[in-house]
């Protein structure tokens, strides 16, 4: 893959451009890498909305009926569901880990096979996570891929 960066003054915005043979599945998820730049979920801390980009966010999970969105220093309450944030981020590095978490792939830094079949991740700021076995299949196929 070659990269060629070409600044002109009169450009107002960022545009990139794919030039390949095909579009195959690399092609799709660069895609979509590039299409998480422009993503943006609103998480709630101290009665305060914040926007988030949503490559800073690690991991989403559910505790009580409420949905928390983990960064890699801080956490936001969303009014979404985990369902429909499930959904809004199908196209991106997300995977529903559990019944209750998706985790961003894209933070991953180790994985560890753990009691019944389960995979324990460990997330780039350290923190440990656990996807179900029904879910590690989806992580060891993606894990494949690379």
């Amino acid at each position: 893959m070659k990269i060629h960066i070409d600044t002109q003054i009169d450009q107002n915005e960022i545009e990139v451009i794919i030039r390949c043979k095909e579009a195959n599945e690399e092609v799709k998820r660069i895609q979509d890498l590039l299409e998480l730049f422009n993503k943006k979920l609103k998480g709630i801390k101290d009665q305060q909305i914040y926007i988030l980009d949503v490559i800073q966010i690690l991991y989403i999970d559910t505790v009580d009926k409420h949905t928390f969105l983990y960064t890699a220093g801080d956490i936001y309450e969303s009014n979404l569901k985990l369902y429909e944030l499930e959904e809004l981020l199908e196209t991106s590095n997300f995977f529903r880990a559990g019944k209750s978490i998706i985790i961003n792939f894209s933070h991953i830094k180790r994985i560890k096979p753990d009691l019944g079949g389960r995979l324990e991740v460990t997330m780039s700021n350290e923190e440990k996570l656990y996807v179900s076995r029904q879910y590690a299949i989806h992580i060891k196929e993606r894990l494949g891929k690379i």
